[in-house]
């Protein structure tokens, strides 16, 4: 059974760094042609895709939030990280990790983590 789980701090202050990190159990995130993904959902709004990285490393990244995102893993812990810069009270939201393959690209989920920015 393959398992997500996010976990960071729930509160960051305006202009700080956004780090996430989803530990994947049941699958490598090393296997052919996956994608490990970050996706976000600001309160009242539509999910958000942030970018992905896949399973040899590359990455692909939300035009809107490109210059301000990392994506990277530690492929010995069977992790993968989110870092998202200059954070402003608009990047408030629930934050998900998610998993996948080309056919199926989200079919696997962390629980998310609710993360708020404040001043």
């Amino acid at each position: 059974q393959v398992q997500l789980q996010e976990s960071g701090p729930g509160l960051v202050k305006t202009s700080q760094t956004l780090s996430l990190t989803c530990t994947v159990s049941g699958a490598s995130i090393t296997s052919n042609e996956t994608f490990w993904v970050w996706i976000r959902q600001p309160p009242g709004q539509d999910p958000e895709w942030i970018g992905h990285i896949t399973d040899g490393g590359g990455t692909n990244y939300n035009p809107s939030l490109k210059s301000r995102t990392s994506i990277s893993r530690d492929t010995s812990k069977g992790q993968f990280s989110l870092q998202l810069r200059s954070v402003l009270p608009q990047d408030t939201a629930v934050y998900y990790c998610s998993g996948g393959f080309h056919a199926d690209y989200l079919r696997y989920w962390g629980q998310g983590v609710r993360v708020t920015v404040s001043s």
